[in-house]
């Protein structure tokens, strides 16, 4: 019998709907970016939120930093697919006129939104508009007192910033929320996630922030959401990295396959190379990685040097190759051994396969 990993036992949470993308209550887990690009340039950040979307993302969060910024908000919402939230600080006016400019969902930063009743303002803005709220508590924008009280960001302290403005939300009979607690302390970002799913049955959007660049972020991301994940906890995602955000929703994907949690595309399995390789794995990897990106099918791939391990791995992907010496290469299909093809043939041969696959299952 082939072992099996223990299934994940998500927490309970209540749903709120971003657009057409439901978020907690069970929903698959949603992958989110933010656009890097200037509001101000509609063009520009169009064309990101549609690359975005072209990897999968599930929703993207726009910056809308100036009342100028709510009318560029508004044109890019009218020409892409993804629901799009408003990202604002600091004025809550900007919030209020967003809220009717196309957004499907407000987030605000209670550290740095202002007083109770500017707060209650957003709260009616969503209310008349029907969109739910992300309150994103930062561990660098907490409250004055918090800090006085807490004498530094800790998960309480975290903790308390988010229950406060959920109390004001609540007195208001308004519920859609959700919350985020990060910080790039990786242990203070992961106890406050642990303290607060303890404490509210709000759906929690996981991410450690301003985690780094691509190879550092992801490792710090990969670390503290597959941690979270694992206890349950977590409704949506976003890899915060200092790269093309692009990359953070490929990482965002990788992690929740890797859990077992959402399955989309290709996902290649491949060996780290050694002197007994018979084929050129790690450009193999990067060609299929580029040629296959529009799949949207869950197919498993394995390409391995030499047959070590290449027929072990064979059995559990749906197409594999592996090199077999003297120029030729073993290709397997469903895990059974189809024949030997020539080592420069391996891209185009497995490309074709998995197109085959994809075409004979959308015609079922």
């Amino acid at each position: 019998m082939e072992w099996q990993a223990p299934k994940i036992v998500r927490r309970k949470s209540r749903r709120i709907m971003v657009g057409s993308v439901p978020v907690g209550d069970g929903a698959p887990i949603s992958v989110q970016s933010m656009t890097s690009t200037d509001t101000l340039d509609v063009e520009a950040t169009v064309k990101q939120v549609l690359d975005l979307e072209s990897v999968g993302a599930d929703i993207v969060r726009i910056s809308v930093p100036s009342m100028d910024a709510v009318d560029a908000f508004s044109q890019i919402a009218k020409r892409v697919h993804v629901p799009l939230v408003a990202d604002i600080h600091f004025d809550y006016k900007i919030a209020v006129a967003v809220a009717q400019n196309g957004a499907a969902a407000l987030r605000i930063n209670p550290g740095n939104i202002g007083s109770r009743e500017k707060v209650e303002a957003v709260c009616r803005a969503a209310q008349d508009h029907g969109l739910p709220i992300r309150v994103g508590v930062n561990s660098g924008s907490l409250d004055k007192d918090i800090i006085q009280k807490y004498g530094s960001p800790t998960p309480q302290g975290m903790v308390e910033a988010a229950l406060r403005s959920a109390d004001i939300l609540d007195s208001h009979q308004f519920y859609d929320y959700a919350f985020s607690v990060k910080a790039s302390e990786l242990n203070l970002c992961v106890a406050a996630y642990e303290e607060l799913a303890a404490r509210t049955d709000a759906p929690l959007h996981l991410g450690i922030t301003e985690a780094g660049g691509l190879t550092g972020g992801t490792v710090l991301s990969s670390i503290g959401i597959s941690w979270l994940l694992k206890q349950g906890i977590g409704d949506t995602l976003r890899v915060s990295l200092a790269a093309d955000p692009v990359e953070e929703i490929k990482v965002g994907w990788a992690i929740l396959k890797s859990m077992h949690l959402r399955s989309r595309g290709v996902d290649i399995v491949a060996c780290p190379t050694c002197a007994r390789r018979g084929i050129d794995v790690v450009n193999t990897v990067k060609e299929l990685e580029s040629r296959l990106s529009d799949i949207r099918k869950s197919i498993k791939i394995a390409v391995m040097g030499c047959v070590v391990n290449g027929p072990g791995e064979a059995l559990h992907a749906d197409v594999a190759v592996c090199g077999g010496g003297n120029g030729k290469c073993l290709v397997y299909e469903d895990g059974k051994l189809m024949g030997k093809i020539s080592a420069n043939d391996v891209v185009s041969v497995l490309e074709s396969r998995v197109r085959a696959r994809v075409n004979a299952e959308n015609q079922k």
